[in-house]
């Protein structure tokens, strides 16, 4: 893909720092630690203050390069509160004294919670940095798989964090809540775990998996779609709700993209992907995502250091996720799901021999699930037409 002449570059919009490289816990499923890729081990800890220096200006150069309005800034890892708070509120600063003031620089930071505290989220909300904090249901849920090094829970820490956040003064910096999805953990009993931490918004995240190293429970020709399941019995719960208790973002990417708006994250529309990760030697990489499929799936060869981000754009891989309908699959391409379904996440399309031209591993219960929201939704408009019609 990288010598397609159809393709027009899209600027990075969002810049995904892992600002520090090891953490606190070991969840069993997690992607950095426990896949294929294991480079993170040679990497320094802790993204020093001279690479966020060159960071700040290349993403300022990009910025300019191609007049956007806004960006936005994750502060990842590991587990990025292992940085300290200090050097979290030099990274920001930084950041923002560089990038022009007519541009609005979004920050988040993605934390396990364990290191959450009151004195942190003061400062967090001083700096105006949005936290999101990984949580997988009630402490049942949550400690099949999210425990400390030694075996102790982590639970704990998590709920007081996520009560800290809850409360009115740490609204405006509360992002909501990542839940990984585990089918040994009951659907409905898991939304309604997380809600009682009133989140503005739930990411269900299925696990990383793709033809080649499948998921869990999600065979190849496999009929039954598990996944779908689960997630439809958390829609309807959602959906029927008598108010609005929380904002589920796929489902709601789904909506707004049957309803001709557009989606919020990758994995649903076929908007382009414009996100890069910088680890903290400066490296520029893919998608994290990746090391679930093949050693050094995410490398660009290149660094902040030495080249811009622009240069980047032409990394192949990252013209592929730009790609767009022209580098998904036959079958995707016929589909007629395919202007919300996109093909799925990318990392979830590969297969070792032929790389990301497939469908998502999780091709049948993406469509069950689509087609269950979509019919839902056309059920409902059906009525309300209806009842406006009655009222002619």
């Amino acid at each position: 893909m990288g010598d397609d002449p159809g393709h027009v570059p899209h600027p990075f919009r969002q810049f995904i720092l892992k600002v520090h490289s090891r953490c606190d816990l070991a969840c069993d499923y997690c992607f950095v630690y426990t896949k294929e890729d294991q480079r993170w081990v040679d990497r320094p800890p802790t993204m020093t203050r001279s690479t966020i220096d060159t960071i700040g200006q290349r993403i300022a150069e990009h910025v300019r390069a191609h007049h956007l309005a806004s960006v936005s800034v994750v502060l990842h890892g590991g587990e990025p509160l292992l940085a300290g708070i200090d050097r979290i509120a030099y990274y920001v600063e930084t950041i923002r004294a560089v990038v022009d003031a007519t541009v609005t620089v979004r920050f988040a930071l993605q934390t396990n919670g364990v290191l959450l505290t009151p004195a942190g989220l003061a400062a967090l909300r001083q700096l105006g940095v949005r936290v999101g904090v990984s949580l997988d249901g009630d402490r049942v849920a949550n400690d099949r798989h999210r425990r400390r090094r030694d075996g102790r829970s982590s639970y704990s820490h998590v709920a007081a964090a996520l009560h800290e956040l809850a409360r009115p003064e740490n609204r405006d910096i509360y992002s909501g809540i990542i839940c990984a999805v585990d089918l040994a953990n009951d659907p409905v009993a898991t939304y309604e775990a997380l809600i009682r931490y009133l989140p503005p918004l739930i990411d269900f995240l299925l696990p990383l998996g793709n033809w080649t190293n499948p998921p869990p429970g999600r065979l190849e020709n496999l009929s039954a779609t598990p996944y779908s399941d689960w997630l439809i019995a958390v829609f309807d719960r959602w959906y029927d709700a008598p108010f609005r208790e929380t904002g589920v973002r796929y489902f709601e990417d789904v909506i707004n993209v049957l309803l001709g708006g557009r989606a919020t994250t990758v994995g649903v529309g076929l908007a382009p992907v414009a996100a890069i990760v910088v680890e903290t030697d400066g490296a520029m990489e893919v998608c994290d995502g990746l090391t679930g499929t093949f050693l050094g799936a995410a490398v660009t060869g290149l660094s902040v250091a030495d080249s811009t981000f622009d240069e980047a754009l032409a990394v192949p891989l990252v013209i592929e996720r730009q790609g767009g309908v022209r580098v998904l699959a036959p079958a995707c391409q016929s589909c007629e799901l395919l202007h919300v379904c996109g093909g799925g996440v990318h990392a979830q399309r590969y297969r070792a021999g032929n790389g990301f031209q497939n469908p998502s591993v999780y091709c049948p219960d993406l469509f069950a699930l689509i087609a269950h929201i979509r019919g839902r939704l056309a059920t409902d408009l059906a009525g309300l037409r209806s009842v406006s019609d009655s009222l002619l």
